[in-house]
């Protein structure tokens, strides 16, 4: 099975998009006018879509060498990269301000091996 793909990157299948409904197409401001009228904005939102990719202790794991690759992109200043979904969906993406990459290691190894497995957390935001 065919995983998501960041950039040229492929990254675990079992890494879900936790916060996929956590966000509207539509932003709203509700305000009063001076009459005291109910005045209500509203805007479609194009960009700016969260995606966090996460895994768990028990599926999603992410080898160390891939978190490494995935470490470098998020390193590179506003650079706007492809995410490809294992579900076939596709975004144009860069790496949320804060925070954008966390990873803990499966266990506590000394002097982990480039496939040594951790459960990462990627955030990302549509552009």
């Amino acid at each position: 099975m065919a995983g998501h793909w960041l950039n040229e990157i492929e990254l675990p299948r079992g890494m879900l998009w936790v916060d996929e409904f956590d966000w509207s197409a539509v932003a709203k401001t509700v305000d009063r006018s001076i009459t005291g009228a109910l005045v209500i904005d509203a805007m479609a939102v194009i960009e700016g879509r969260p995606i966090t990719l996460q895994a768990v202790e028990d599926q999603g794991w992410i080898a160390r060498q891939t978190l490494l690759a995935v470490q470098a992109l998020a390193q590179e200043p506003g650079a706007q990269y492809p995410l490809v979904l294992a579900d076939g969906r596709s975004f144009s993406v860069q790496f949320a301000p804060d925070n954008p990459v966390s990873a803990k290691p499966v266990a506590r190894p000394e002097l982990p091996p480039a496939d040594y497995p951790y459960v990462a957390t990627l955030r990302l935001i549509t552009v």
